[in-house]
């Protein structure tokens, strides 16, 4: 078959009118899922227009960070959203300046609707309070939403349907520096196959901040010798932070 007849072809394909196509190249940008959410016949939120709206000045990016988690929080997007007990959307200070982020809620985090809870959440507010923070001055929160089953890894299509709330909890919150908390968390932000050792140690970027990694909590408790290499990584956060405030 020639270019011309399969473009011919392509031309003949019906089109689906129910979302309006964007209307430049930079409106293609800003919208997720390029304006099309995965799972449109059971998935009642959509996108919300507190996904989409201009961010606002500091006072009123407080109350649309809490207008989106309120919006999202019957997200079907994804199989995750038939399954979890509770959507857990974040905690925090919503204008900190440090952004830990994990993987996905796990069996604690279901059921209490707050990331990093249990032994795991408070192990992570030692090494917060270690660089002279608290767990309220920081914003706390996951790649995904909803709590896959059985612990088991985020699947791409879960990753793809939520990542973008993320995004959106990131534009509205402006933190100075974030840190990936886990293989499984650096590896999806960064679109990385990379083993986590070679991940540490180095100032990455995502959306356009400046990202660090260290291991998760969880993986500490287990492996307790990797906390000293888990303090060189939040004091190299602690000087990103420093730096950016200072400037």
């Amino acid at each position: 078959m020639s270019v011309e007849d399969e473009r011919e072809q392509l031309d003949l394909l019906p089109v689906d009118e129910s979302v309006p196509e964007p209307e430049s190249e930079s409106e293609v940008a800003v919208l997720p899922w390029y304006g099309r959410p995965p799972r449109p016949e059971v998935d009642q939120v959509g996108i919300p227009d507190s996904m989409t709206c201009p961010v606002p000045d500091d006072e009123g990016r407080t109350d649309l960070l809490a207008r989106l988690g309120e919006d999202l929080s019957p997200c079907l997007k994804c199989s995750l959203g038939e399954t979890r007990t509770t959507f857990v959307f974040g905690t925090g200070n919503p204008d900190a300046n440090v952004m830990f982020i994990g993987e996905a809620p796990g069996r604690d985090e279901d059921l209490q609707g707050e990331p990093f809870v249990g032994r795991a959440g408070k192990l992570l507010n030692k090494i917060i309070e270690s660089i002279g923070f608290t767990r309220e001055e920081v914003y706390i929160g996951n790649i995904l939403k909803c709590r896959p089953p059985d612990n088991r890894d985020p699947r791409p299509e879960e990753v793809d349907a939520c990542e973008p709330h993320l995004h959106r909890q990131i534009k509205l919150i402006r933190p100075a520096v974030i840190c990936a908390l886990g293989r499984i968390a650096a590896q999806t932000l960064l679109k990385s196959t990379a083993p986590l050792g070679k991940m540490r140690e180095r100032v990455h970027q995502y959306q356009g901040l400046p990202l660090v990694v260290t291991y998760h909590p969880a993986a500490l408790l287990r492996n307790p010798n990797w906390k000293r290499p888990t303090w060189e990584d939040v004091q190299l956060l602690k000087s990103i932070h420093d730096e950016a405030v200072a400037g």
